[in-house]
């Protein structure tokens, strides 16, 4: 853990990530015209706040134009580490000398003409739910505080494949459900340290935000890529069921968790997920279908793309800011060209009803070893799940897969007349946290517009679409069909650059 204190700034500053992109040698890499020089970006005409709020993209294109070395980069980001995270607690582990050792590595390798792709020398961080050989990996728990897996996770070893510096592990809730452990420091949300950070991957969310990696992997069994990424004023997206291995990624609820990337702007998603998408034969869940390049497809934009929106699920129990934040984004979709069509969206009590019963009983079998024989070493929030768990009967088991099965047909039926869906991703922006029950009513007001495509499988994106009156991050959520995540990325990025929305960052 670090223990430097951490430094201020001016809230709200605005970063020249994300500007109009140009496309070298086929891939988009943004470029910034006041650093331009002969079409190559110049790190040293930046502060270190410039540097570490790039984008991933951008930061690819310095690196790739050997205009910095992986090196500088990675120690820009361990400075900003080591000042700001002693108070927003977004690490579990940082790994100093490795990171360098990995930057060193990949400057040598790229000198040299061996060039990996976009993520090669760029630093990003691990939730700590994911397995890294001879890295503690703690899933945030006592039960596991000093464990440390023989192996990577096969997220981890693809983006150790494609080059990426590992700056670290990050922090979560206990086994990513809702509660804190409480001998273990909750991240905070970098907008407002009073501020709910979003549920399990809130680490990867707060980190990503606050300019602490360039990209970050996040988790979602019932909004936990989604909630970090809304409440913290990100791109978070939750690719199709199996497009992603879990392999190595401790479970939480099997059937529905998904592993998918963090980031600043849409084009480092459609980067990162190039990376980390495709089959795995350690995970018998996996999909075998090819990989497409998500980020060339990125500018076809989205004329004559169907988006449906269902006005009374995007208002109903939701605060007007963020009613009004995704009526104003439909009214821009239109504007890009396209078509919006009213719907109505199956009704996410089915869905809650369907995941419940399941949930409870996956969560139970990862821990039959350690529940109840080591109980009194979880958290409060989690030993009430392992004992819901264990009270579950057979038949409401069974019902609740029935009731899913329903629930996919409904939503399949509704990707017939539509190609998205537009929606909140939280009913609200992130509140104050009191206490524990606080953090739960957010989570019983948002998990209508989550849980029902974790149930389904279905592919999601979340990305900033305002602020409100206190100045915190609203966000949108698009959903698509499955393995329809290149539309996803083409329609959230049209959004994105047509709103000024990512270019604001906290001001830690």
């Amino acid at each position: 853990m670090i223990r430097d204190q951490g430094i201020k700034g001016s809230r709200g500053t605005a970063s020249l990530a994300d500007a109009t992109p140009l496309f070298n040698d086929g891939l988009p890499f943004p470029v910034f015209p006041c650093f331009l020089d002969a079409g190559r970006l110049h790190a040293k005409s930046m502060s270190d706040t410039d540097l570490v709020f790039l984008s991933l993209s951008a930061v690819a294109d310095l690196i790739r134009t050997k205009a910095a070395s992986p090196v500088e980069v990675t120690r820009a980001l361990l400075g900003r580490i080591d000042a700001v995270d002693p108070r927003l607690h977004g690490y579990v582990t940082v790994l100093h000398d490795r990171a360098l050792e990995q930057a060193r590595a990949a400057a040598d390798e790229i000198a040299h003409g061996r060039y990996r792709g976009p993520l090669h020398g760029v630093p990003i961080a691990i939730k700590d739910l994911c397995a890294t050989k001879g890295i503690r990996t703690t899933c945030a728990s006592q039960i596991f505080a000093d464990a440390v897996p023989d192996h990577d996770a096969t997220v981890v070893a693809q983006l150790n494949a494609a080059g990426a510096v590992t700056l670290g592990k990050l922090n979560l809730t206990e086994f990513a459900y809702c509660g804190y452990h409480p001998a273990r420091p909750a991240p905070v949300n970098p907008w407002d340290l009073r501020r709910w950070p979003g549920l399990s991957s809130s680490g990867s969310g707060a980190a990503t935000a606050a300019g602490l990696c360039f990209a970050s992997l996040g988790t979602d069994t019932g909004g936990s890529i989604r909630f970090p990424s809304a409440a913290c004023g990100v791109v978070g997206l939750k690719p199709t069921y199996g497009r992603v291995s879990r392999f190595g990624v401790f479970p939480l609820a099997d059937s529905f968790d998904h592993v998918g990337p963090i980031t600043r702007s849409v084009t480092d998603a459609a980067l990162v997920l190039g990376v980390i998408a495709g089959a795995d034969a350690k995970d018998a869940t996996s999909l075998s279908e090819p990989v497409p390049d998500y980020a060339r497809a990125l500018r076809l934009g989205v004329e004559g793309v169907r988006i449906g929106l269902d006005e009374a699920h995007c208002s109903v129990g939701v605060d007007p800011e963020v009613t009004g934040a995704i009526l104003a984004a439909a009214r821009l979709f239109a504007e890009l060209g396209a078509r919006m069509h009213p719907i109505r969206i199956p009704d996410a009590l089915d869905a809650i009803e369907a995941y419940l019963p399941i949930f409870v009983a996956e969560a139970a079998v990862h821990h039959a070893q350690t529940y109840p024989a080591r109980a009194t070493e979880y958290g409060a929030a989690f030993r009430e799940l392992l004992e819901l768990g264990a009270q579950l009967r057979g038949v409401d088991h069974a019902r609740a897969g029935v009731k899913r099965t329903e629930v996919s047909r409904h939503y399949a039926d509704l990707f017939r007349e539509v190609d998205l869906l537009l929606c909140p991703t939280l009913a609200s922006a992130a509140p104050r946290v009191r206490d524990r029950s606080n953090e739960i009513d957010l989570v019983q007001a948002s998990v209508h517009f989550t849980v029902p495509h974790d149930v389904t499988g279905n592919p999601t994106l979340s990305l900033p679409c305002g602020f409100n009156a206190a100045g915190l991050p609203l966000s949108l959520q698009l959903v698509g069909r499955h393995l329809d995540e290149a539309l996803l990325c083409r329609a959230g990025y049209a959004y994105e650059q047509a709103t000024p929305w990512h270019t604001r960052h906290p001001g830690l």
